[in-house]
């Protein structure tokens, strides 16, 4: 399991490779981490739910990172541990972390172009495009 982040001409791109789902949305959540440059404070640990449904993976995926821009914006949140149960359809879970200290380059959207899951020697992998 890991992630790298991938050249990119205009945006940031990550690649992110796991043996499971849940596994695989755990590392782009703290991918998108390192793309936005999140810092995660010492102080007080939170937790949040959160329930997804969507058509199919890739858009959960999608739907699911939005969910984390959104905590960082909305509410000064970065997530560094997750605990998810992810179907084709579906997403459930618990996220923890704690107010963000900094967010160096803030996500403006995940995007959909380029996006798909796939299934290499490396178990379950995707490529994801954020516009910064």
């Amino acid at each position: 399991m890991g992630f790298e982040e991938l050249p990119h001409k205009a945006d940031c791109a990550l690649r992110v490779w796991a043996d499971d789902l849940p596994t695989l949305f755990a590392e782009a959540g703290l991918g998108l981490n390192l793309i936005s440059g999140a810092r995660i404070g010492d102080g007080l640990r939170t937790t949040r739910d959160i329930r997804i449904h969507a058509a199919d993976a890739e858009e959960l995926i999608v739907g699911f990172l939005t969910e984390l821009t959104f905590f960082q914006e909305r509410d000064h949140l970065g997530f560094d541990s997750f605990d998810l149960q992810v179907s084709e359809h579906d997403l459930s879970g618990l996220l923890k972390g704690a107010v963000l200290a900094s967010v160096s380059r803030p996500i403006k959207a995940v995007r959909f172009h380029g996006l798909k899951m796939r299934r290499t020697s490396r178990g379950h992998e995707v490529d994801i495009v954020f516009d910064v």
